[in-house]
């Protein structure tokens, strides 16, 4: 073992034992000292002191699900006839399942949300479409509407005139 002594890393948690815990800073590459949240937690049985990024309760979290991870396999028959060795390969096998059984769902809710958002956005166009055209109506019959007032004038004024000639010249009329 080295002077780390054991050490575990699961998606940025760290399981130290003895004093201190390497971080691998992912970006570079390379191993640093840093400081983390700790919590001391049981898994099966053990207690690990455990240090990451996120949270205590999140930590307890992970460990929680572990444990029960262990409790559903060790009620099985066939699991009590295992290994340590292959106990340990089939809850990674079941660890790696579950975590591509969610990557493939995120993606398809991703891809989902990709297809929503790219109809939100047709919507969108074609409802400024929709108000574009009817701005354009809208001042076609403000138009229309102008016009129609402008015509029952010019007629009201004609038969005003008519009614005036008519009136004021009655020898005309047969």
């Amino acid at each position: 073992m080295s002077i780390w002594g054991l050490l575990l890393r699961y998606n940025s948690a760290i399981i130290v034992y003895k004093s201190s815990a390497v971080i691998c800073n992912e970006t570079k590459g390379e191993f640093s000292m840093a400081k983390k949240n700790m919590a001391e937690v049981l898994v099966n049985g053990k207690i690990y002191t455990i240090g990451g990024y996120e949270s205590t309760e999140y930590i307890q979290k992970v460990a929680n699900y572990l444990n029960e991870m262990e409790t559903k396999l060790a009620e099985t028959d066939s699991y009590r006839n295992l290994s340590v060795d292959e106990k340990q390969l089939l809850k990674n096998m079941n660890l790696a399942d579950e975590y591509f059984k969610a990557s493939e769902a995120k993606e398809r809710l991703e891809q989902g949300a990709e297809q929503k958002d790219q109809e939100i956005y047709s919507l969108k166009h074609d409802l400024i479409d929709a108000k574009m055209k009817e701005d354009k109506l809208t001042a076609e019959i403000e138009e229309l509407n102008r016009k129609l007032q402008e015509e029952q004038r010019k007629q009201t004024r004609m038969s005003q005139s008519a009614l005036k000639r008519k009136l004021i010249k009655p020898e005309y009329r047969l």
